[in-house]
């Protein structure tokens, strides 16, 4: 395969006497490089090097200007727009830093295009005064300033250069018009300096200009990087801008254009890959690059449509890649260490005199955080186990170890609002962390470049006083980090090539895959990202739409002119914006496909294999009946027998291997904590009536201390938390409701004339369960809520905050009880009444749940009976507790067999 460079070079070297006297100017540096190495790899003898630039270089020494960076730019047209005494009302820096990058960009248009500043700006005011032609009423003083502002931007515009031109520098656009303008003085200094222009395509009326003029001096010359299949074809894009340049430039009246090549009609093989998702695409890849032979890398280069894709892409690179070059670097915003900052600025903005235990944990538990507070766990712990929402700097200080006192001091201290006081504390913050770091990791790298960020943010704060807020010292640190790189080094000549697609002009290779080829991102589609309205471009010959979709197409094509294999990947999936839509460029190819070209597509799909999935089952070592036996001589609970029928993984997690779920911050009264607290709340009010009557009198005053109470237990049980707004206060008012309502129950009851005598309160059980089977002894004990005789009847009572109704406490059958846990209601009264036997001998009792979403129910009694539809059983007998004896200790006996494992239930 002959390059474009090596076909560019030969013509040259062929018609030049000394290629050392010529100035090459390229499109980019690096296709400059390129040129370099194509001397370097065919000269025969030693020679001066040629003088190689790119067009931005060339144009801005021309200029005698140097182009400002785009945040300085920032600041200084902030200057000028404040010095701009016709526009009346002014914006802070932070909300003219939203809107100023697109006006400064529309100025960088309509100068690199040489429009008149004067016509041009009084064009636009008129079309947006027209906007505002539909309000009926008067104008108000909102609309008046509105129309000032357009119409006072032609003093803007003056005022940016004015400022700018002191210093000599200027934005890109002004960098232009002022190298068209010298264009002249160049000429008479260098007339007979030979000048080539290589890989041209779309040019900018500045370029356009220059161009022409070095034309006409005889000396120059321009190689258009195009394939005479579309040139000669007057209605495809790829050569629209050259066709109109051959056709309307003077030079090209009386000398032919330099076109020598024709390659796209040659053999080629097309592969259209449709992927599922764009990791896909990685992958997919990582699996062509596998296949090929080292020979075949080195002619081999990657265009990534979405740059997006680098990373994933890297790590999916197969053993076979030894050298790699990359021509775009890895944003630095996509670092953890970004995330750091943003997260801290977040916290700093809210200027609040607390902090919220999520913002500190965010912080402390991230992995900056924790190389700056050396018990940075020690104290996110302490936040959990005092469940603490909301803190103070200085409460925050004293809960925490002395060694993180400077870098709290650094994270957490009130910035108050001031942006020098948030640039001189991330300084620090990073000067603090470098010190972790003594290799030259990544993140050494990462927090390098972030430090230079800030450095240039102080510096620009310190020469400027436009940055009056933290918000606006973000705004600037977000722009930066998204706009700076991490650049990779690598064989810039050898090996794969990995690049964007601007970096591909000039550049030729045999085997191209290009990823992402779908509409809307290769075409990128329209931006509507100006003030030019279409019929303002379109009146001072701005670039259309069209002509931008013909830039793009000309990119696209151009790679192709003589590759021999093309890859073209797309992602078929559909989501957010992604309408997952092939490129119209595949269309194309596949409609106009030419009779030496051969086009093979894929459809790639995930390979899906579902395995068969049997139920866990855990064996009982010697260790695991070790813990049973602890278990039994202390005694199962009810609630760990009810959870073993539920699922007897569940009791392994929870009983064997003591796991307990992962404790965090109950910032909203959590279901059991409401339960402790009605449970607790209850256990105060009847304890010291245990063995009494209960009376109205001492009803009326637990009523009365309702509120008191209900706080005390929320201020003991929801430690640290706050119940005085949100949902917490309702929670709060619904305990109390649930209290109330219980109490004003037993009132009721008192005065309708029943007897209420309280037995036993919140009272321990246990109780030995014979099991000759077992070789060791078995209890079961558990916390009876209550037990009182309700005129003379005995009663068990269990509270639940939850919901349940009759059916939960009835039973059927029997052996059902201990198999499903639907019963584990009836289960639980069971065992409290079996329990109770051993102190209050039963002979009719009846045992049930008071519960208090279903207060009106009143007290649900565990019942049997033989039919869905038959009388129920509701007294529980000596002969009751012993069926339920035989049930209890089959369960036992089952949980405690080592033969039977521990195996996971299926749970509807």
């Amino acid at each position: 395969m002959i390059t474009f460079l090596q076909e560019a070079l030969a013509h040259i070297q062929s018609t030049s006497a000394d290629i050392s006297e010529i100035t090459f100017v390229l499109p980019s540096k690096r296709a400059g490089g390129f040129l370099l190495n194509e001397l370097k790899k065919n000269s025969h003898k030693t020679f001066f090097a040629p003088r190689i630039c790119s067009i931005e270089e060339f144009v801005t020494e021309m200029s005698n200007l140097e182009i400002i960076d785009n945040t300085e730019l920032l600041f200084k047209s902030y200057e000028a727009y404040l010095n701009t005494e016709s526009i009346p009302e002014k914006d802070d820096f932070e909300t003219y830093s939203t809107w100023a990058g697109t006006l400064l960009n529309d100025f960088n248009e309509i100068d690199r295009h040489l429009v008149e500043p004067a016509s041009f700006f009084s064009y636009l005011a008129s079309i947006k005064t027209m906007e505002r032609w539909g309000v009926k009423d008067e104008k108000t003083e909102l609309i008046n300033n509105y129309i000032q502002f357009w119409e006072s931007l032609p003093l803007f515009y003056s005022n940016i250069q004015s400022l700018l031109l002191k210093e000599h520098l200027g934005y890109q656009g002004m960098v232009y018009r002022e190298a068209s303008s010298n264009i002249e003085h160049y000429i008479n200094h260098n007339r007979r300096k030979p000048h080539i222009f290589l890989g041209f395509n779309a040019l900018n009326t500045a370029e356009q200009h220059i161009i022409q003029e070095l034309l006409e001096t005889g000396h120059t010359k321009i190689y258009w990087d195009a394939d005479r299949t579309f040139y000669e074809d007057s209605k495809h894009s790829a050569s629209y801008f050259i066709r109109k340049y051959i056709k309307n430039w003077k030079f090209f009246k009386d000398n032919a254009p330099i076109i020598v090549a024709q390659n796209f009609e040659k053999a080629k093989h097309f592969k259209f890959i449709e992927v599922q998702k764009n990791i896909g695409q990685a992958k997919y890849v990582g699996e062509v690059l596998a296949t090929l032979s080292p020979e075949e890398i080195n002619k081999t280069a990657i265009v990534l449509g979405d740059e997006n894709l680098l990373v994933p892409l890297l790590y999916s690179l197969p053993s076979n890649v030894k050298a790699l070059n990359l021509t775009m670097g890895v944003s630095v915003g996509n670092f953890p260490a970004v995330g750091f900052f943003e997260r801290l600025f977040a916290i700093h903005q809210r200027n609040t005199e607390t902090l919220y235990y999520k913002d500190i944990l965010s912080i402390v538990n991230h992995p900056l955080g924790r190389n700056l507070l050396p018990d940075a766990g020690e104290l996110a712990q302490k936040l959990v186990q005092n469940n603490i929402t909301h803190i103070s700097f200085q409460d925050l200080l004293e809960m925490s170890e002395p060694s993180n006192a400077d870098g709290l001091e650094l994270l957490f201290n009130n910035w108050r609002e001031k942006s020098e006081m948030a640039i001189k504390s991330s300084l620090r913050i990073i000067e603090k962390l470098q010190n972790k770091y003594e290799t030259a990791s990544i993140d050494r790298i990462v927090l390098h470049h972030l430090y230079d960020i800030f450095g240039k943010i102080d510096a620009l704060n310190q020469k400027y006083t436009h940055l009056k807020s933290v918000k606006s010292v973000l705004t600037l640190f977000s722009e930066l980090t998204a706009t700076t790189s991490l650049d990779f080094e690598g064989d810039a000549y050898g090996g794969l090539q990995v690049m964007g697609v601007l970096e591909t002009r000039v550049l030729d290779f045999e085997n191209v895959i290009i990823t992402s080829v779908n509409e809307g991102i290769f075409p990128s589609g329209k931006s509507n990202a100006s003030f030019i309205t279409y019929d303002l471009k379109q009146q001072f010959n701005l670039p259309l739409f069209p002509e931008k979709d013909a830039i793009y197409t000309y990119h696209f094509y151009r790679l192709l002119h003589r590759a021999k294999n093309i890859t073209l990947l797309y992602n078929n999936h559909s989501e957010g914006i992604n309408t997952g839509e092939k490129s119209r460029f595949i269309r194309q190819l596949e409609i106009e496909k030419h009779p030496n070209h051969t086009i093979e597509k894929k459809v790639l799909a995930p390979k899906v294999q579902i395995a068969p999935q049997s139920l866990k089952q855990i064996q009982k070592t010697e260790s695991v009946m070790q813990r049973l036996r602890e278990i039994a001589a202390k005694g199962f609970s009810p609630s760990a027998l009810t959870s073993y029928i539920r699922n007897p993984l569940e009791f392994y997690f929870q009983k064997i291997l003591r796991l307990s779920e992962f404790e965090e911050v109950e910032e909203t009264v959590a279901a059991n904590t409401l339960g402790t607290i009605i449970h607790d709340t209850l256990e105060k009010f009847y304890q010291p009536l245990e063995n009494s009557l209960l009376a109205v009198d001492d009803l009326v005053g637990m009523k009365n201390r309702v509120h008191d109470e209900v706080t005390a237990q929320f201020k003991k049980t929801f430690r640290g938390g706050t119940f005085s707004k949100g949902k917490n206060l309702i929670i709060f008012e619904v305990a109390k409701r649930y209290i109330s309502n219980f109490i004003d129950r037993e009132i009721a009851e008192v005065e309708a004339g029943n007897t209420i005598k309280i037995r036993k309160i919140e009272t321990d059980l246990t109780l030995e369960i014979p099991i000759p089977e077992l070789d060791f002894p078995v209890k079961i004990h558990g916390k009876v809520d209550r037990v009182d005789e309700y005129n003379g009847q005995l009663r068990i009572i269990d509270y639940k905050t939850g919901l349940v109704n009759q059916g939960d406490v009835e039973i059927m059958d029997w052996e059902e009880l201990s198999k499903d846990y639907k019963f584990s209601k009836a289960f639980q009264v069971l065992t409290y009444a079996l329990m109770m036997n051993k102190d209050l001998p039963i002979h009719g009792a009846e045992a049930g749940i008071i519960s208090f979403k279903n207060l009106a129910s009143g007290f649900l009694k565990f019942g049997t009976k033989t039919s869905a539809y038959s009388k129920r059983d509701q007294q529980i007998t000596a002969e009751t507790l012993e069926t339920f004896t035989i049930e209890l200790k089959k369960l036992i006996l089952e949980i405690c067999d080592p033969q039977l494992p521990f195996t996971e239930k299926e749970i509807d």
